[in-house]
């Protein structure tokens, strides 16, 4: 292999500098007129509060530390130095669903497991999302018996990684076509997207508190 060394300041190094330079000069209030106004046209990126804040939603998932089977193995090597999910913002897992909104459920869910893993998910943050990773979660896979039960019989899942188990390359695909589907609605909560409503574990008329 051989390395070729380029002098500092010439083609697009060059023109990086001289970017630097000109915002510098613009925060120390050295530009104006054409000048101000071309920078500002080439530089600054105009939009709303709402898009800014759902495009750091949708760049930003925390899962929940959870896992299930033989398929969690391949979830924690998302965060190795091979993997590295962290460049794009979802190293951040998080122990409490209370502080989680993504939920990879990882390996086969037997009958018994399912409430847990629904109560689990129903304590997550709103909008929240799933994502049944193996086939296990997904169909059952090879376990296709009467003590196994697919994910999306008891709780809606946004994502299917299939395989068995699936690489960490298919889960980090499936969290980015994930990422793609729910940036165009992300503050859509589940109810909402799968027609949920009246599925309620407690009706709001059962939490108001009856004074005398």
């Amino acid at each position: 292999m051989e390395v070729t060394r380029q002098q500092l300041g010439s083609g697009k190094q060059g023109e990086f500098r001289a970017r630097q330079l000109t915002a510098r000069r613009m925060l120390n209030g050295e530009l104006e007129g054409a000048e101000l106004e071309q920078h500002v046209e080439e530089g600054v990126l105009a939009t709303t509060l709402e898009k800014a804040a759902n495009w750091a939603r949708g760049n930003a998932f925390m899962p929940a530390t959870f896992g299930l089977a033989c398929c969690a193995m391949e979830m924690m090597a998302i965060v190795d130095q091979r993997m590295d999910i962290a460049r794009f913002g979802f190293e951040a897992l998080r122990a409490s669903p209370r502080q989680a909104d993504l939920l990879i459920m990882s390996g086969r869910i037997s009958i018994k497991m399912a409430p847990v893993v629904r109560r689990i998910y129903d304590q997550m943050l709103e909008p929240r999302w799933a994502i049944a990773m193996g086939a296990c979660c997904s169909s059952q896979g090879v376990f296709n018996n009467y003590a196994i039960v697919p994910a999306d019989k008891f709780m809606p899942v946004d994502m299917h990684v299939p395989g068995c188990p699936p690489r960490p390359e298919s889960l980090a695909y499936g969290i980015l076509k994930l990422r793609a589907m729910i940036l165009s609605k992300p503050d859509e909560g589940w109810r909402t997207r799968y027609g949920g409503h009246g599925t309620e574990e407690f009706v709001d008329s059962d939490l108001q508190i009856e004074r005398a």
